[in-house]
């Protein structure tokens, strides 16, 4: 991709933002850099022309190209105005995958993302390959290149799909999907429309690793152009595919067949289960031997913030499930626990639809105690199903939980929500809960 001389506008100065400005000053382009925000340090941004705080369309004049970031919404007057104007419109990923020369395997999905593109990256290390691992959950992609990689594993959300034109992955990976993001998107179809797109410029040679026992997913492997490797607990009528067998991950891949023993694989609940298979599947497509993907799910610790075992206090396990944001997320949180649970949800409503949480409510909490912006929608939603105790903030709802728990209780923290009512992130939200518990 020829970058040298452009005039390049990139929108939104977050993370993935920041890396593909810098990463295109390097590359020579003029840079036109622009964020919603007016406090933005100037000292942390690449030379360019600089505009905060306002959409100033006039800035688009003489712009060859406009890389948006996938925090900034599709009706941005900035965005509107290049498309109407016939300015190419990319996102981060888009930019990268023009420039790497490594394989990409990409994978999305409502939940389980983050937990499946680290292990697939552990899998291909343990396969000795030179492994790039990032993408949504933390390191951008176009970070990967230039450096010398054999492979680029990344976790993709939708918000970065929607700007794609020839992304490709060699292996692209879709675990799940479930209401979420309705505060970007009108329906379940609109939001699995944008993910979907992962798949769109894939060929015969390439792979599509698909969800068999999410039928949102499934539906879409008649399409696929690429060779379809599914996933699900049982084991299928045809291959490629791996299932669950006895303790173990039992695959066929047409040319092959054998087992994957899950033995020392610490990560509970069944949807960790379809993140080993998934990830499993994505490494076998990338010839990763079954010794090596073994070693790497033997090895394999929860990340934070990820039903994460934050302390036993006198027999009562407080979990940080802070990462989980969306009902999907918090009905597998659930479904993983055999002993009574207090859970401790709310904050920003997405505008999902929470009666999926009813039935896991009923059976498996004692008491829900809602907190923020969502607590009386929820409490409305969910009246009935469990005692309900609403409180504001974080703080009073671990105080209240650890003086209602019970030894052979847990306390989960799985909000269904996002955390920008009180906090910057999932991740700070995490954090003030684990201080909090440890301080008990």
């Amino acid at each position: 991709m020829e970058i040298k001389g452009k005039r390049v506008m990139v929108v939104g100065l977050g993370v993935s933002g920041l890396a593909a400005a810098r990463f295109l000053h390097a590359e020579g382009a003029h840079l036109i850099l622009t964020d919603a925000r007016i406090d933005l340090d100037r000292a942390i941004l690449p030379p360019g022309d600089v505009i905060l705080g306002s959409e100033d369309c006039a800035a688009l004049r003489g712009v060859d190209l406009v890389v948006t970031s996938p925090g900034v919404p599709r009706g941005s007057a900035l965005l509107r105005e290049a498309v109407r104007g016939a300015t190419p419109v990319i996102s981060e990923i888009e930019l990268a995958s023009r420039c790497l020369g490594a394989p990409i395997v990409a994978v999305t999905g409502t939940n389980g993302k983050s937990t499946a593109t680290v292990m697939i990256g552990q899998m291909l290390e343990a396969a000795s390959m030179r492994v790039f691992t990032g993408g949504n959950l933390g390191r951008p992609l176009i970070e990967a290149v230039g450096g010398g990689y054999d492979v680029a594993v990344a976790e993709v959300s939708s918000f970065q799909l929607e700007w794609i034109e020839s992304f490709r992955p060699h292996v692209a990976i879709h675990l799940n999907l479930s209401d979420d993001h309705f505060d970007r998107y009108r329906n379940l179809e609109e939001y699995g429309a944008a993910k979907a797109r992962l798949f769109e410029n894939q060929r015969s040679d390439d792979w599509a690793v698909l969800n068999r026992d999410d039928p949102n997913v499934w539906k879409l492997a008649p399409a696929m152009r690429a060779r379809v490797f599914s996933f699900a607990i049982n084991r299928p009528a045809t291959s490629p595919a791996i299932w669950s067998e006895h303790g173990a991950l039992a695959f066929e891949t047409g040319d092959a067949r054998g087992r994957i023993s899950l033995d020392g694989f610490t990560l509970a609940g069944r949807h960790n289960l379809a993140n080993a298979m998934a990830a499993s599947a994505a490494a076998l497509a990338m010839g990763a031997t079954p010794d090596a993907i073994q070693r790497a799910l033997r090895q394999f610790r929860a990340l934070a913030h990820r039903t994460e075992l934050v302390r036993d206090r006198n027999g009562v396990k407080f979990i940080d499930d802070s990462k989980g944001t969306n009902v999907g997320a918090v009905v597998e949180a659930l479904a993983a626990f055999d002993s009574p649970v207090i859970l401790i949800a709310g904050g920003v409503d997405k505008g999902g639809d929470y009666s999926p949480l009813i039935k896991p409510l009923r059976d498996k909490v004692r008491l829900a105690i809602f907190i923020g912006a969502a607590r009386h929608k929820m409490s409305d939603a969910l009246s009935g199903a469990t005692e309900i105790e609403l409180v504001a903030t974080l703080t009073e709802a671990v105080a209240r939980a650890a003086e209602a728990a019970r030894s052979g209780e847990a306390v989960l923290l799985s909000p269904a929500c996002s955390s920008f009512d009180q906090f910057r992130n999932y991740a700070e939200r995490g954090k003030l809960f684990q201080e909090l518990v440890r301080a008990l």
